[in-house]
């Protein structure tokens, strides 16, 4: 028997290839969107991890400075007074090309003499460079590549190579290339630049410094001897770390970042298992009278159960497959995308190309088919649990699903308020926070066939009075095939119900950050150099040039500070050292302190001021203290006051400049702005500015709105890969839509048919199927708007301040709501202009031939 049912099966999907190829279609789809989200988080961290592994080699600890840099003095007293023979010094940065500004290489500075312990690609370079090692050493300006990089960059030893460096330009010589022996150490080198420690110092204008020094020390008592030997020899200032800290810093950085985007990803997925539970509870239907037959004839409940959820299988297998091949290509796309978002908002990372990583296609693989499963666990227990005589009857599931929308309504509603309780738990979880965020999706879509059969009564009146009787029709006809409509209507108003939360979302967090910038930014012309980062400012100003802009005329009010990032013992802070005038410190807003007091702790060096974001990760209050590591030791302050701050997800530390002077050696400023005195033209002052800064070094010069609008186009370029995977969710309801129509127009042929023999013309049976299909679109729009500001609140009230510690002021525009409501319609009709084609030439005889 069991062959006999595999044989209908496949021909069942032999002969409806369309309701085949819709469901292959939503799953691949759904499956490619989580697949390319994956991968392109995978590559990112692969590629930064490729790139800290290139940098770190084989080092077991780092001597890290708490401020911007270590002298190189220290790394002599270390080798010689200690004898440290494995240890090596370090400086890098990143830096970009200079005839290609989106192109960015790891410079990184190094004594050749001391890396072959450390690092084995640098350990025979003497031996691949025409002159040897001393091409390397003694020649001004010599580096090495990867020979794959300089062949891909059009340049052979000997060639100049130009580059940019906190807007300086700066050239050096490709003394020789490197090669690699695998593919990992081709991808790990493929964006490094390499040259003498003097050199990297000369051209980062960090001469007499390091970024820090590596070292190996063995795991045993001896190791640690010498870790304290070094402890006790390192000045106030500097500290050893782990060689892995920094790396696993990073990565914490973005870990919000990539699982909200993962949780964005099964968007889709979730849509399409509305799509796969609509075909095969059709499938199922379809088959009744077979199955009943079957059942009649001695088939058991468990042979018609593994019969539907095999074909599940099957359509699944092929979904999957086809989904990770798109989710390859996707994610090609997706990568330069979250790549680009990581630039502007955490730090520098260069992803050269997709990493294939088998753990993320095998997570595709398993989401693809056990969603699948599990969208068809319930069709295939309903083709069980009716007698034979029963599962003959077509009609009997429509009033078995009309009888059952009470249950269902009252079990979304306690799904609804278990998803509510689940967010209400006191916790910064993101994961419990999605988890949360389900069951509210889930009890929405119960919820969703009770309102399909009131809609269906309030429309019915409405749509006779418009339309006539085709528009009764139309409308009766959303309940009576409540089976049908309810599933594609549900999964189009999640998709939608999406774009108005994460819209709502957007705007809000827009509006919240435009109102920020114009509070803060009171100065009229702001003066940086280039950063490679675009939302922290962590180049240089040229001394000469900052001391010219101090003895400029017509200058009303004048700020200034100093950014780093300084590695902590829980993280990366980011410290600014300002110098804020009485008038520039109007425009804080203070979520938590007395400014009258806070000002006056903080410009006697006595008190920090720290963002909401700070606070919220570290859980601090004002009181706390906050301890920064500094030149001269660790610095522990008290926080004065919390104020907002949208520019850093990581949060900022707030110290006067003054006191930074006194703890830090280093007189460099990364920014001034400038207010200036009634009657003094802006661009004028903004020309002589960018005179006094002379031909060495690029500088910014902006106004107040052209800083403004740049970073709102910053801003909107970090969620442009949200707009991305909300598009790709609405694709795949529309494909649900098309599929429920193509479903209905099959499944009610002879329905039609009999209209049609009793006169109903072929266009008005066009009619008739555009005004169900409007309707559709209309009632899962209309559904969209709660589902949508539920998931808007959702989004900026838990998942935000979870992830990020935002507060966001909520802001819903009617236009969103509108656009819900229209885009609805539009997929829906767009959805149903074939199968209402179809039924429209459709033939009466043979729609009633059966009859």
């Amino acid at each position: 028997m069991s062959r006999v049912l595999r044989r209908s099966s496949y021909h069942y999907l032999v002969r409806h290839p369309w309701q085949a190829l819709l469901s292959l279609l939503g799953i691949a789809l759904g499956v490619a969107v989580v697949v390319a989200i994956d991968l392109a988080n995978q590559s990112a961290g692969r590629a930064f991890e490729l790139s800290m592994e290139s940098v770190t080699g084989k080092a077991t600890h780092q001597v890290v400075s708490g401020g911007d840099g270590l002298p190189d003095s220290l790394y002599t007293r270390l080798r010689l007074e200690l004898g440290l023979r494995h240890s090596a010094p370090v400086l890098e940065r990143h830096v970009r090309l200079a005839d290609d500004s989106s192109r960015t290489l790891h410079l990184l500075g190094v004594d050749p003499f001391a890396e072959r312990p450390f690092r084995s690609y640098m350990g025979d370079i003497g031996s691949r460079l025409d002159g040897g090692i001393g091409a390397f050493v003694a020649r001004p300006g010599a580096a090495v590549l990867l020979d794959g990089t300089a062949a891909e960059l059009g340049i052979e030893p000997g060639d100049s190579l130009g580059i940019e460096v906190g807007g300086r330009s700066r050239s050096l010589i490709l003394a020789g290339v490197i090669s690699a022996d695998d593919e990992r150490s081709r991808q790990a080198l493929s964006s490094m630049l390499i040259t003498d420690i003097s050199v990297a110092q000369e051209v980062l204008g960090m001469e007499g410094r390091l970024t820090r020094i590596d070292l190996i020390l063995p795991d045993d008592p001896a190791g640690k001897a010498q870790l304290a030997a070094i402890a006790a020899m390192l000045p106030a200032g500097t500290r050893i770390a782990e060689a892995g800290s920094r790396e696993g810093a990073a990565q914490q950085m973005t870990a919000a970042f990539r699982l909200n985007l993962t949780a964005m990803s099964l968007l889709a997925l979730i849509v399409g298992m509305f799509l796969i539970y609509n075909t095969m509870t059709f499938s199922v239907v379809q088959r009744r009278p077979f199955i009943g037959l079957l059942r009649a004839l001695g088939v058991t409940r468990g042979e018609v159960f593994r019969l539907v959820l095999g074909e599940a299988l099957v359509l699944g297998l092929l979904g999957t497959a086809a989904g990770l091949l798109a989710g390859i290509l996707l994610g090609r796309g997706m990568v330069q995308l979250v790549s680009q978002t990581i630039n502007d908002l955490y730090f520098v990372v260069s992803v050269q190309s997709l990493s294939l990583d088998p753990g993320s296609l095998g997570r595709g693989l398993a989401v693809g088919v056990g969603a699948t499963l599990l969208s068809a666990l319930k069709p295939a227990r309903e083709a069980t649990q009716a007698p034979p005589r029963l599962v003959l009857s077509r009609s009997g599931q429509e009033s078995d699903l009309r009888r059952r929308i009470p249950a269902l309504s009252l079990a979304g509603a306690l799904i609804f308020l278990a998803g509510i309780g689940i967010l209400a738990i006191p916790s910064r979880s993101i994961v419990l926070s999605y988890a949360g965020i389900l069951p509210l999706i889930i009890g929405l879509a119960l919820m969703a066939p009770l309102m399909i059969t009131l809609a269906a009564r309030l429309l019915s009146p409405v749509m006779g009075m418009l339309f006539g009787m085709l528009g009764r029709m139309a409308a009766r006809g959303l309940a009576a095939q409540i089976s049908r409509t309810a599933v594609a209507i549900a999964a189009l108003s999640i998709a939608v119900s999406a774009t108005v939360g994460v819209g709502t979302m957007v705007t809000s967090f827009r509006g919240t950050v435009v109102s920020w910038l114009e509070s803060r930014l009171s100065a009229d012309i702001y003066i940086s150099a280039p950063s490679m980062v675009a939302r922290r400012n962590d180049a240089v100003l040229d001394s000469a040039f900052t001391n010219a802009l101090f003895e400029l005329t017509g200058i009303a009010d004048l700020n200034y500070h100093r950014e780093l990032m300084i590695a902590g013992n829980d993280g990366y802070l980011q410290v600014v050292a300002s110098h804020i005038s009485e008038t520039s410190a109007e425009g804080f807003d203070w979520k938590a302190g007395d400014p009258a007091r806070a000002w006056p702790a903080y410009r006697a060096g006595e008190a920090v001021l720290v963002s909401e974001p700070f606070a919220y990760r570290r859980d601090l209050d004002v009181g706390d203290t906050v301890t920064i590591p500094s030149d001269r030791g660790p610095l522990t302050l008290p926080i004065a006051a919390i104020y907002y701050n949208y520019a850093s997800e990581i949060g900022v530390v707030s110290i006067d400049y003054d006191a930074y002077r006194r703890h830090w050696d280093d007189p460099r400023l990364s920014g001034v702005s400038l207010t200036l005195e009634p009657g003094i033209d802006h661009g004028t002052m903004m020309a002589r500015i960018r005179g006094l800064a002379g031909g060495d070094q690029e500088v910014l010069v902006r106004s107040n709105r052209y800083l403004l609008d740049t970073s709102i186009a910053i801003f909107d370029r970090t969620f442009a890969i949200t707009n991305v995977l909300h598009l790709l969710a609405v694709a795949v309801a529309f494909i649900g839509i098309l599929s429920a129509l193509m479903a209905l127009q099959m499944e009610r042929r002879k329905e039609l048919g009999i209209l049609r023999a009793n006169g109903l013309t072929p266009r008005q049976l066009w009619g008739l199927t555009t005004l169900q299909t409007a309707l559709m679109g209309l009632v899962a729009g209309v559904l969209a708007i709660p589902m949508g500001i539920v998931l808007a609140v959702c989004l900026i009230y838990v998942i935000n301040l979870r992830s990020f510690g935002w507060t966001l002021q909520f802001a819903l525009l009617p236009e969103f709501l509108v656009q819900a409501v229209a885009l609805a319609l539009l997929a829906a009709l767009l959805a149903g202009l074939y199968p209402a084609w179809r039924m429209a030439r459709s033939s009466p005889a043979l729609a009633l031939r059966g009859e």
